[in-house]
């Protein structure tokens, strides 16, 4: 064990942050730039508390997914094989494995879309940067001997340009700091403003769109990879105050973020009638209002938000695959690897094929961000049942607090997922 590692350090404190910071980085995608900027530009300020609620939610479940990786003797699929069959592992792993898969061409597309205004019209050229960006990742992943510091380094230094370039656009937006602070109130009742139609909506008839900003935020599948990572970390039951302020500095980062976009569009482009395809987009529409430079920082964060989550998704839907089945969960392993480039190629061929076809990936980013909802309550249900295992209570190291937000967003995400699986039957049933 290194010395940053060791309980009491040099290091222990913010030497121990990184885990939780690869898991904001991978939640932080194009995806979410887009669905965040969308609330705000249809909302205004009144959707802010949909966030902070989620930023609670997730604090708990990543904190209770920390503490499951340093007090079971395995993984949380080697323990789910052992005390409920190996066949429970493997929907626990494949669930993971689909949700990286639907997330995996919005990150390639998105990609695309923090250069997208600095280049002529044409589909080779993103195609090849495409390819390449899919080709590097591939090289890097086998070329590394061990990957978890180089990935955890790269990971805060794009998440420190995500907030350089969302914080700048916010700084010059000047927003209502009275209307922030009434957003933070729930609103049962919300006015759409000719996004999705022309007529005052209720919450939950709107929540096809809202459902997507709160997986923004509370992203069950990061919070259930947060156990591998420190695992990798090498933490021990040593470490678990260290853990807390580890997953309270990644999730406050992740929440922070969501809110300087949330709150930036609603500044500068609520009510004006603009319509978002993409998020270069949400740039584009900026730059009017704060000059070229808003354009280029905006491009920054969605650059950084969409290659750490190209990389990161990828190797947790990779990993997740190889250790459902029983062939290691681990970064540096064969199997992970392996299946890691299945994900690459999954999202690379879906999205060379939107470019080919010209097709604008908003509504299908959005899409597949709601979708994963439903594989939410599998992951949340494995952790709170490995929690409430005898073995584990005896420890009396997960507070009733945590345990308390993680039913909670177990609660939360069972009534989303019906409610968008009733939609989803509605619409193509």
């Amino acid at each position: 064990m290194s010395s940053d590692e060791q309980p009491g350090g040099s290091r222990s404190g913010l030497g121990h942050i990184g885990p939780a910071i690869i898991t904001a980085s991978v939640v932080i995608g194009p995806g979410s730039i887009l669905t965040a900027s969308k609330i705000g530009q249809s909302y205004g300020y009144q959707m802010i508390w949909i966030p902070v609620l989620a930023a609670l939610l997730m604090f708990g479940m990543t904190t209770l997914s920390a503490r499951l990786g340093v007090l079971l003797d395995g993984t949380l699929c080697d323990e789910l094989a052992q005390r409920a069959g190996r066949p429970v592992a493997v929907v626990a792993g494949l669930s993971l494995f689909l949700i990286t898969a639907c997330f995996q061409f919005g990150n390639n597309t998105g990609v695309l879309a923090a250069i997208e205004p600095f280049y002529e019209s044409g589909k080779m050229l993103p195609i090849l940067v495409i390819v390449a960006l899919n080709a590097v990742i591939i090289v890097a992943l086998f070329g590394f001997r061990s990957l978890y510091q180089p990935v955890e380094r790269l990971m805060k230094v794009l998440v420190g340009l995500m907030i350089v370039g969302f914080a700048g656009n916010l700084l010059m937006a000047r927003p209502d700091i009275l209307e922030i602070l009434s957003g933070l109130v729930p609103h049962w009742q919300v006015t759409m403003v000719e996004v999705e139609a022309n007529r005052s909506e209720t919450l939950g008839s709107q929540l096809p769109l809202l459902t997507p900003l709160f997986a923004t935020t509370f992203s069950v599948a990061a919070a259930f990879y947060q156990s591998y990572l420190v695992r990798q970390k090498g933490w021990t039951d040593k470490h678990l105050r260290q853990g807390l302020i580890d997953t309270g500095v990644g999730v406050g980062v992740l929440g922070l973020i969501t809110l300087l976009i949330l709150i930036t569009a609603a500044s500068q482009l609520h009510g004006k009638g603009v319509v978002l395809n993409s998020a270069a987009d949400v740039a584009v529409q900026l730059e009017p209002a704060f000059g070229p430079v808003a354009k280029v920082l905006f491009c920054l964060g969605i650059f950084a938000g969409a290659f750490s989550s190209f990389l990161v998704n990828a190797m947790i839907g990779g990993a997740m695959l190889a250790d459902g089945l029983g062939c290691g969960g681990y970064l540096d392993q064969k199997w992970p690897k392996r299946f890691t480039v299945l994900v690459l190629l999954i999202g690379m061929i879906v999205a060379i094929a939107m470019t080919l076809t010209g097709q604008k990936p908003v509504n299908l980013i959005i899409f597949a961000q709601a979708i994963t909802v439903l594989g939410f309550p599998v992951l949340a249900g494995v952790m709170v049942w490995l929690s409430t295992r005898s073995d584990i209570r005896e420890k009396r190291r997960i507070s009733p607090g945590i345990r308390l937000l993680a039913w909670v967003g177990l609660a939360l995400t069972l009534v989303l997922a019906v409610k968008q699986a009733s939609g989803l039957y509605a619409r193509f049933g």
